[in-house]
């Protein structure tokens, strides 16, 4: 078998799992969380909801990360080995700033939110170039954020970002992109998907005698999936772009 047809199996199976229903536990601790975002005070939420716009509108602003020169003419198969350092690297990272974080307590945890998120979004800057794309493009900074959605939101908003990756160029033909991620965007939704997805975890995070076992396990397992979901996004779009070619 040819390491291009093992690629397609494994994206295949990773698509299975991008639209496959959550399961009836997940479904119902979603279901208690949204009650508890209910009674957090509206003003927590803007807190919140205003840090992860600053963050998105710097990313699509260029003007947060520095961006790494695309790697050129390389086969697939030595971008996935270095993809696979690239997300072994960034785990490393992120158990080592968790388990530091976890180890301090409530206060120290809570400044692990924006370390987490930013060791991610600088993981995905990074790959970006691995595959030889060029993140100081505006698209391109979208086409981050884009995979940063999947692989931290609920079922329905999942397979929404799966079809915008899945169907590149019909997300940048749609009209005035730039005025709809800033301008439009569900800037609350955004932040409560992603603070959904780690709020449990990250509370366990901050109970003493364990913090920091759970931070680094934590961390690294959220870089794990990052890394997986990131790795088949940027391979499906290399694929198609050779499909049509042909």
């Amino acid at each position: 078998m040819s390491y291009l047809s093992e690629v397609e199996e494994e994206l295949e199976s990773w698509e299975r799992k991008i639209k496959k229903k959550s399961s009836m536990v997940s479904r119902s601790a979603k279901k208690i969380q949204n009650r508890i975002n209910d009674r957090i005070p509206e003003r927590f939420h803007s807190i919140v909801t205003n840090g992860i716009k600053t963050m998105v509108q710097g990313v699509l602003a260029g003007n947060t990360y520095t961006v790494k020169e695309p790697d050129i003419n390389q086969p697939l198969q030595v971008r996935d080995e270095k993809a696979r350092r690239l997300i072994l690297k960034y785990k490393r990272i992120a158990a080592t700033e968790g388990a530091g974080t976890g180890a301090g307590g409530i206060l120290l945890g809570l400044a692990d939110f924006p370390l987490l998120l930013s060791i991610k979004m600088k993981f995905l800057f990074d790959l970006a170039s691995v595959y030889g794309y060029d993140a100081k493009k505006f698209e391109e900074r979208v086409f981050i954020l884009t995979i940063f959605q999947l692989a931290f939101s609920a079922d329905e908003a999942r397979r929404s970002s799966y079809e915008r990756i899945a169907n590149w160029d019909d997300t940048l033909n749609q009209l005035e992109i730039r005025n709809k991620f800033n301008d439009e965007h569900d800037w609350k939704s955004f932040q409560l998907e992603y603070r959904d997805y780690i709020d449990l975890p990250k509370l366990l995070q901050m109970i003493p005698g364990i913090g920091a076992i759970v931070g680094a396990y934590v961390n690294y397992h959220f870089l794990d999936w990052l890394g997986e979901n990131a790795m088949n996004a940027y391979r499906k779009r290399i694929i198609e772009v050779k499909d049509e070619e042909q």
